[in-house]
């Protein structure tokens, strides 16, 4: 492999983190509860209802850290409800990572 390909390949991998681990069957549960939990405030194509839009555009300014905080504890005195009591943090990490990546 010329050393400019391999350069460029590495380059790519770091820029661009993995999802969190999370086993294929609850990644399936985990990108059906983004479509119908999420989406019956934020829309079912997510971009917008009566929650802000969750597209990757929408929310390229955030860091998954932070989504997945707001995932598990919601936001007092919005109809954003926390999540922790049916989520891990790994779980809430790959949702922010999915609606940073994933368009609709």
């Amino acid at each position: 492999m010329p050393r400019f390909a391999m350069m460029s390949t590495l380059a790519a991998l770091v820029a661009a983190p993995a999802m969190a681990e999370i086993p294929a069957p609850r990644a399936t549960e985990l990108e059906h509860m983004v479509i119908q939990d999420c989406g019956s405030c934020h829309g079912l194509t997510r971009k917008g209802g009566l929650g802000s839009p969750l597209t990757p555009a929408a929310l390229s300014h955030a860091e998954p850290e932070g989504l997945a905080l707001i995932i598990l504890d919601g936001v007092p005195e919005t109809a954003m409800p926390p999540w922790r009591p049916l989520l891990t943090e790994e779980e809430a990490l790959w949702i922010a990572d999915y609606l940073l990546k994933v368009d609709p």
